[in-house]
């Protein structure tokens, strides 16, 4: 993984904030979102994109990013919102929540693919970030974690659908289930195969 915080922001920088999310492109429950800050220099080791992790090693490394972290703010946005302003929108209000929910204001903001709109602190946005940036790594294991924590509990609510194994995204058998018993209140109606019925 590059030193990208020391490549994409300026050294006088004191807190830099690394923000990513997950569940943009799931067909149920919420977009989440991280915000977090850790001390200037800190390599936390294993760190890297959350996607190419397993949930042992997230779950491994989940407590020590809480932790070892300054700050950290969690943004959720739940389906029903998620149908009424679309995905993109939907991500960048997950965004600001968490960084809303930070309990310092960040000198700089690194975040994972696009810039965030209207955003009134510096940032550099770096695709790929969840790879490249120790921060936003960082950052994509804790929105991670926590939001399959709340697809689990959706799982006890909605049995039928299989959110503990695919979180929501769109597998044969999520698909299947959809097909056997229709949309649940936490699928996105917006998204397919949702519309189709």
């Amino acid at each position: 993984m590059r030193d990208i915080e020391g490549e994409w922001c300026p050294s006088r920088a004191t807190f830099v904030c690394g923000i990513d999310e997950v569940g943009r492109g799931s067909l149920a429950g919420p977009v989440a979102a991280c915000a977090l800050v850790l001390p200037k220099g800190l390599i936390i080791p294993g760190v890297t994109d959350s996607k190419k992790l397993t949930p042992k090693k997230r779950s491994e490394l989940f407590p020590l990013i809480l932790n070892s972290s300054i700050s950290v703010g969690i943004g959720f946005v739940d389906s029903i919102m998620i149908d009424k302003w679309g995905i993109n929108y939907s991500v960048f209000e997950a965004m600001y929540r968490a960084l809303l929910n930070l309990s310092l204001i960040p000198d700089w903001v690194l975040v994972d693919g696009d810039s965030i709109p209207c955003l009134p602190i510096s940032q550099t946005a770096i695709k790929g970030g969840d790879a490249l940036s120790h921060l936003i790594g960082a950052a994509s294991i804790v929105a991670k974690v926590l939001r399959d924590r709340v697809m689990e509990f959706f799982d006890i609510l909605y049995p039928q659908y299989g959110f503990a194994k695919h979180k929501g995204y769109g597998t044969a058998l999520h698909i299947k289930n959809i097909r056997k018993f229709g949309p649940s209140p936490i699928h996105r109606k917006t998204f397919r195969p949702i519309n189709e019925f």
